[in-house]
C-alpha cells in the first residue's frame, strides 16, 4: 500500500512516497517545492509516480495552500487527510490548553521524536527542537506527555525585523563568533545564540521538572545551521515530520 506523506511549512512543501504507511518503510521518491510553485507538482515530479493508496499530511501554511495541494492530488484517486493535533495520539498525551490549537507540525514532530527515542531504549524526558522559518522548542516528560513549548522567530525573521526597525542595518551574511567584531557577525551570532539559549533554558526547565537529564532532538530545514552552536548534547534527525506521519498512519490503520 503506497503512502504519500506531505509536510507543508511556511516556505516549502516537502513530500515523500513510501512503499507502506509504517515507520521504516522503503522510500520510493521524495522532493520539495516552494509554496509559490505548488502548481508544478501534478505535471512535474508527481506525474510519473505510482498512484498512492493513502495520503496523510501536515500543514501550517493555511487553507489556501491546502486547497492548492488537494487540486494537484486530483491526478490520483486518493483522499487528502490532514493531521490536526488531538488530546492524544500514537502514545503521546497533549497538554496544550486547547489541544487542537497546537500546530500540527509540532505535534507530528513530537510523535516522530518520541518513537525515535523509544526505538533506542527506555524513554526519558525529551526536548524537540524544530528550526525553520519559526523555531519551536517542545518538552515531553518520560511518559510521553507534552508539557508545553516555546515559539520564537527563526534566523530570517529576526534579521528582517532588525533591518526594518533599525536604521542603517541590512540583512547580513555573517558568521557565528564568540566575540563578534563586525555588525554582520554580531547579527548572525545574536540570532543563533538566542535560539540556542531558548533550547538550553527548556532543557533546564525539563530537567528540574522530571529530575532527569533530558535528551534533545534537533530537526527542521535550518537545523544544520544551529548544530555547531547548540552548546549541549543533541541528536540531529532529518525528516522527523515524515517519521511522525508514518507512525500516525500506522497507528490509525491498527497495524
Amino acid at each position: 500500500m503506497t503512502f504519500l506523506a506531505i509536510d507543508v511549512g511556511n516556505t516549502r512543501l516537502k513530500w515523500a512516497l513510501y512503499q507502506q504507511p509504517r515507520p521504516g518503510a522503503a522510500l520510493i521518491a521524495q522532493g520539495a517545492e516552494f509554496l509559490e510553485h505548488i502548481e508544478r507538482l501534478a505535471e512535474g515530479p508527481w506525474a510519473e509516480l505510482p498512484s498512492p493508496k493513502r495520503m496523510l499530511g501536515c500543514i501550517v501554511a493555511g487553507d489556501a495552500p491546502r486547497r492548492r495541494v488537494e487540486e494537484q492530488m486530483e491526478l490520483w484517486d486518493v483522499a487528502a487527510q490532514w493531521v490536526v493535533a488531538s488530546p492524544s495520539e500514537a502514545g503521546l498525551v497533549n497538554g496544550y490548553d486547547h489541544p487542537a490549537r497546537l500546530g500540527a507540525d509540532r505535534w507530528v514532530a513530537m510523535v516522530g521524536a518520541w518513537h525515535h527515542l523509544l526505538a533506542q531504549g527506555p524513554p526519558g524526558p525529551l526536548v524537540v527542537v524544530m528550526v525553520g522559518t519559526a523555531v519551536t522548542v517542545d518538552a515531553l516528560d518520560e511518559k510521553g506527555r507534552f508539557l508545553g513549548g516555546l515559539i520564537l522567530p527563526g534566523h530570517g525573521i529576526m534579521l528582517r525585523a532588525l533591518e526594518t526597525g533599525t536604521a542603517g542595518l541590512q540583512v547580513p551574511t555573517g558568521e557565528v563568533r564568540a566575540f563578534p567584531t563586525n555588525t554582520s557577525d554580531a547579527l548572525t551570532s545574536g540570532g543563533t545564540y538566542a535560539i540556542a539559549g531558548a533550547v538550553l533554558r527548556m532543557v533546564q526547565h525539563l530537567h528540574q521538572q522530571c529530575g532527569a537529564e533530558p535528551r534533545c532532538i534537533l530537526t527542521g530545514g535550518a537545523g544544520w545551521k544551529m548544530a555547531p552552536s547548540m552548546g549541549l548534547a543533541f541528536e540531529l534527525v532529518d525528516n522527523l515530520i515524515f517519521d511522525g506521519l508514518l507512525k500516525i498512519a500506522e497507528c490509525r490503520s491498527g497495524t
